[in-house]
């Protein structure tokens, strides 16, 4: 990141010429800091699946490479103002490749020491932050079972109030207008978050009031138009964190789900248990995953993760094993 600022900062002289040169040292730093930050990933992973008495198969693929942008300033005192921009590429197939090519954050927003944080875009929502760790944990996460909520990414207005001792208030709303799948639609979202010490408690819920999963590319109606309610506990201390989760929505089911990680020097170790009960059905689905990742330096990690997903709809019973292994360079 330094290099990079570096760097631009030599080539801003080169181009403007003595005007620059006669600026002294803390102009000179004060231009460096107000330039964005860039920042970025390539993002490699190799699976192999194994279906029960069924196929079986290899793939090597992009595991979500990015690049960004992000920047903030001072409006006034206790108050600043911030961006960000982050767009995907493909890094493993070249023909056909259209660089840039898929989108995954963009908002702007204000920040104030007394009335919190505003921000709005696209951006990882509210419910998903608080309370859908474990399935968001993992680097290739495919068997990973995420809760069932309907409010997208997008068109967010989201809000973070100030920690009040340990308790901090969220929400967000999506608008989606009359030209947004055809019809208006208002979701929402609101979550609390309270941490002391060692322990973390979160609780939210979604109104999903979209007849459609809005912003996450999914094709077709909801499933119903009933709340999903989550509450997570965390306990973090030192190296060790535990995670335990529960999400429910009526008459779609229940996600239960236990999470341990322990880091030793450049080593992690993660183990995570998910069970989903579907309601009005025989359907259950559990996956057992592991994780063992390795940070070769700074900016770069390997790691290898195991996935057994077992699925029993009443009338068949199948189990799934995956192997990813993979690579993520990043600055």
């Amino acid at each position: 990141m330094k290099k990079t600022l570096i760097a631009s900062a030599v080539a801003a002289a080169t181009f403007s010429g003595s005007a620059l040169a006669m600026e002294s040292a803390s102009e000179l730093a004060a231009r460096m800091d107000s330039m964005p930050s860039v920042y970025g990933n390539i993002q490699l992973a190799g699976v192999h699946s194994d279906v029960e008495d069924g196929s079986s198969g290899t793939s090597f693929a992009d595991n979500g490479s990015t690049i960004g942008v992000k920047h903030s300033h001072e409006i006034a005192p206790g108050i600043s103002g911030f961006f960000k921009a982050e767009l995907e590429f493909d890094a493993d197939d070249k023909a056909g490749n259209g660089g840039l090519n898929a989108f995954d954050e963009a908002y702007i927003g204000v920040k104030g020491d007394s009335f919190g944080t505003v921000w709005v875009g696209s951006d990882d929502s509210t419910y998903e932050t608080a309370i859908d760790e474990i399935a968001n944990y993992f680097e290739v996460a495919s068997q990973s079972i995420g809760g069932s909520y309907d409010t997208g990414e997008g068109d967010l207005v989201q809000y973070s109030s100030p920690s009040f001792g340990g308790l901090q208030l969220h929400g967000a709303a999506q608008i989606n207008g009359d030209d947004d799948k055809g019809e208006k639609s208002y979701p929402y979202q609101l979550a609390a978050t309270y941490a002391v010490d060692a322990f973390e408690l979160a609780v939210a819920m979604d109104s999903n009031d979209g007849d459609f999963a809005y912003s996450d590319g999914t094709v077709g109606s909801s499933v119903n138009n009933e709340n999903t309610y989550g509450v997570r506990g965390s306990y973090a201390a030192g190296d060790l964190r535990l995670t335990a989760q529960y999400q429910t929505r009526k008459d779609v089911g229940d996600l239960y789900g236990v999470f341990a990680g322990y880091t030793m020097g450049a080593n992690v170790f993660a183990v995570a248990y998910e069970f989903a009960d579907e309601d009005n059905t025989d359907a259950e689905t559990s996956t057992i995953t592991a994780q063992a990742l390795h940070n070769v330096s700074d900016h770069m990690y390997v790691y290898v993760e195991g996935y057994l997903n077992n699925a029993d709809d009443g009338a068949s019973d199948v189990d799934t094993t995956d192997l990813a292994i993979g690579a993520t360079y990043y600055f």
